[in-house]
C-alpha cells in the first residue's frame, strides 16, 4: 500500500535508536552519571518506532514522494529523539539540546556547550556517536537513497558520490553501501588505534576517531585537539584527508586500484587544494610559530576546515587575516562529493569552473559546441544546470540567515561565519563564534535557524526546498510525470 514507507523508515529508525540510548542508560547508570534521560527517550522512541514499524509497509519500490519524506522525516526526527538526554541532563535547554543533536547528526561539530569540565562523560560519548552515525548515515543515503529520488537527476548523483560517471562498485545498491561500510568501519578502528598509540586516553581515542571519519568535529576536550602532542595534529591530518575524500572513490583504491586516485579529477584537485592552502596558511603564521609548528597548524587547519571537520590546534580566530581568508574559502569550498564532509563540494566548484570557461569561450566563439568535460566524459546540461540551481538555493539561504542573524543581535562577522559554518556543516566560525568559543550566546531564534540552517545544508539544500513547491506535491505518487510525445 502506498504511504506507507515513510512510517516503515522512520520506525527502524527509532527502534535502532532506541538500542543505542538503551545501551548508554547502562553505560551511565555504571558510572553514576545522568541516566533518566536515556532511559526516557530509549523507551519512548521504542515504542513509537514499533508503532510506526508496525504501520509502515517496507518496499523496494517505494514512490519518490514517498522516499523523499521519509528521508527529511527521519532526519529531523531521529535528532528530536537524540536530544532528549541531553534536554533531560540539566545541563543543555531544550533549545540547546536539539541544537547539540542537530549540530551530530549533521556533522557539523558547532556546539552550545559551556562547561566541558562538568558535562558528564556519557553525554560526550554520545554526541561523538551520534556524529559517527550521521557520517556513514549521509554517504549510504547519497549512494542508496537520494539517486532513486531524480530531484537533480541521477547523473547528478553519480557526479556527486562515486564520481562524475555511473561507474558502480558493485551491481547492487545495498553491496555497494556495504563497500564503503567496510571503508567507514575499518579507518575507524585504525584511527582509534593510532590516536591510542598517539597518547590519547582510550576514551579520548574513541570519542575523536568517531568525529574525525565523520568529518564532524566533536571533542569531549574544550581546547580540541591543542593540549595533545604534534603527533596526534599529524594522524589526525591523515584521517581528515581520507573522510573529506570520496568513500567509493576509496573503496576502489583500497581493493586493489590505487591508480583511480590519481585518474579522478575531483581527488587530484581535492588534494591540491588542500596543500596549497596549507602552505599559504603557514606562511601567514610564519612569524607567530616555529616553522615545524606553523606548518603543522598549517595543514591541521586547512583539512580541518576544507573537509568540515571543526577541530582546531590553535585559536585560529586570532590568526592574521590573510590566514583567516584562506580559512573562510575553505569554509565555502568543503569536501568530496561522496565523502561525509559537507559544504558545497569540490566537483560542483570544477563544475562551475569548466562551464563557466565554456560561456567565455562561446561569447567568442558563438556558433562553437563547447561540451563540458570531467575526467575525460562529457557532463550533460541537466546537472550543469541541477549545479547551478543548488548554487542558488545554496546562496540564498545564506544570505537570508546571515541577515536574519544580524537583525537579531549579532555582529557581521559573527552572523556571517556562523551562517557559512552551519549551512556548510563545517562547526567553528570567527569572532564570536570562534573555535574557543560557541554558539550558546547567540539570541535563541538564531540557534533555531542555525539549527535549520545544518538540517537543509547536510541535506543539500535542494531535497529540502523542493516540498516547498506546490507542484511537486501535484506529481502522481509513482514518479514524475513523462513528457508528452510530441506527434508530427
Amino acid at each position: 500500500m502506498r504511504g506507507r514507507f515513510a512510517p516503515y523508515v522512520i520506525g527502524m529508525g527509532l527502534i535502532g535508536l532506541a538500542l543505542c540510548m538503551l545501551g548508554f542508560f547502562v553505560y551511565a547508570l555504571i558510572f553514576n552519571e545522568p541516566f533518566l534521560g536515556f532511559l526516557i527517550a530509549s523507551l519512548t522512541a521504542a515504542l513509537l518506532g514499533i508503532i510506526l514499524r508496525g504501520f509502515g509497509e517496507r518496499t523496494a519500490d517505494p514512490s519518490r514522494r514517498e522516499a523523499l519524506i521519509g528521508v527529511l522525516l527521519l532526519w529531523l526526527v531521529i535528532p528530536a529523539f537524540a536530544a532528549v538526554p541531553f534536554a533531560l541532563s540539566g545541563h543543555l535547554s531544550p533549545l540547546n539540546a536539539m541544537f547539540e543533536s542537530m549540530s551530530g547528526f549533521t556533522t557539523t561539530g558547532a556546539t552550545v556547550i559551556r562547561d566541558f569540565e562538568s558535562f558528564p562523560k556519557s553525554l560526550f560519548m554520545w554526541r561523538s556517536l551520534i556524529q559517527w552515525f550521521g557520517g556513514v548515515g549521509i554517504i549510504v543515503l547519497f549512494i542508496a537513497v537520494l539517486p532513486q529520488l531524480a530531484i537533480a537527476g541521477r547523473q547528478l548523483f553519480f557526479a556527486e558520490a562515486p564520481g562524475p560517471t555511473e561507474e558502480k562498485l558493485s551491481p547492487r545498491l545495498r553491496n555497494t553501501s556495504n563497500a564503503v561500510l567496510y571503508v567507514y568501519v575499518g579507518l575507524t578502528f585504525a584511527c582509534i588505534v593510532l590516536y591510542w598509540l598517539g597518547g590519547m586516553s582510550f576514551y579520548d581515542a574513541i570519542s575523536h576517531a568517531f568525529t574525525t571519519l565523520a568529518a564532524g568535529g566533536f571533542s569531549p576536550n574544550g581546547l580540541s585537539f591543542q593540549e595533545y602532542p604534534p603527533i596526534l595534529s599529524w594522524i589526525s591530518v591523515i584521517f581528515m584527508l581520507l573522510a573529506g575524500a570520496n568513500f567509493a572513490l576509496l573503496y576502489r583504491a583500497f581493493s586493489g586500484r590505487p591508480k583511480s586516485l590519481v585518474r579522478d579529477p575531483e581527488f587530484k584537485t581535492y588534494v591540491a587544494i588542500s596543500i596549497i592552502a596549507s602552505l599559504l596558511i603557514a606562511y601567514a603564521i610564519r612569524n607567530i610559530y616555529t616553522p615545524a609548528d606553523a606548518l603543522r597548524h598549517g595543514f591541521f587547519q586547512s583539512l580541518s576546515i576544507l573537509t568540515t571537520t571543526g577541530y582546531a590546534s590553535t585559536d585560529f580566530a586570532l590568526w592574521p587575516a590573510p590566514a583567516q581568508m584562506v580559512l573562510l574559502i575553505l569554509m565555502f569550498i568543503g569536501g568530496s562529493a561522496g565523502s561525509a564532509g559537507g559544504g558545497i563540494k569540490v566537483v560542483r566548484w570544477l563544475m562551475i569552473v569548466k562551464n563557466t570557461a565554456r560561456e567565455v569561450r562561446r561569447a567568442l566563439h558563438p556558433r562553437g559546441v563547447f561540451p563540458v568535460r570531467l575526467g575525460g566524459r562529457v557532463i550533460p546540461e541537466e546537472v550543469l544546470r541541477a549545479v547551478a540551481a543548488f548554487i542558488t538555493l545554496y546562496v540564498g539561504l545564506f544570505a537570508t540567515t546571515t541577515s536574519l542573524l544580524v537583525a537579531f543581535g549579532a555582529d557581521f562577522v559573527t552572523a556571517f561565519t556562523a551562517t557559512i559554518a552551519c549551512i556548510g556543516n563545517v562547526g567553528p566560525g570567527l569572532a564570536s563564534v570562534g573555535p574557543m568559543a560557541n554558539f550558546a550566546d547567540l539570541h535563541p531564534i538564531s540557534r533555531g535557524l542555525l539549527t535549520f540552517a545544518m538540517y537543509a545544508g547536510r541535506l543539500e539544500v535542494v531535497t529540502v526546498f523542493v516540498v516547498f513547491d506546490p507542484q511537486w506535491w501535484r506529481l502522481p505518487r509513482k514518479g514524475f510525470r513523462k513528457k508528452p510525445v510530441s506527434k508530427k
